[in-house]
């Protein structure tokens, strides 16, 4: 289940490259992959927990979901932001990947223990 995982969050990372790159050169940001990004990365998480349930918790998983909460709390302010049509703020675009990142390798970290 948590590779699972991993690759959801991977494949939800090469969209959230593509609406980054948008972001940075102030493009506007590619909706479809708006749209698939998000549900993917939820999936993933989604998938993290129950395993975290059923499993148990260790500090490493504990760790990885917080950052991963917290990422999604950034990424859907982004999302909010986006569907109104506001500017993207770039500290908040690039801060939200940075947390999911370090939580992806939080978890993998796991994985391989």
């Amino acid at each position: 289940m948590l590779i699972s995982a991993i690759v959801l969050f991977i494949i939800a990372a090469i969209f959230g490259l593509i609406i980054l790159t948008a972001i940075l050169k102030n493009k506007p940001t590619p909706k479809p992959i708006v749209f698939i990004h998000g549900p993917l990365a939820a999936i993933a998480l989604i998938l993290v927990i129950i395993n975290m349930v059923m499993q148990g918790a260790s500090s490493l998983l504990i760790t990885s979901v917080v950052l991963f909460i917290l990422a999604a709390l950034g990424g859907l302010t982004l999302f909010t932001i986006d569907m109104r049509n506001k500017p993207i703020p770039k500290l908040l675009a690039m801060l939200h990947p940075l947390l999911a990142v370090a939580g992806l390798i939080v978890l993998i970290i796991y994985v391989l223990q």
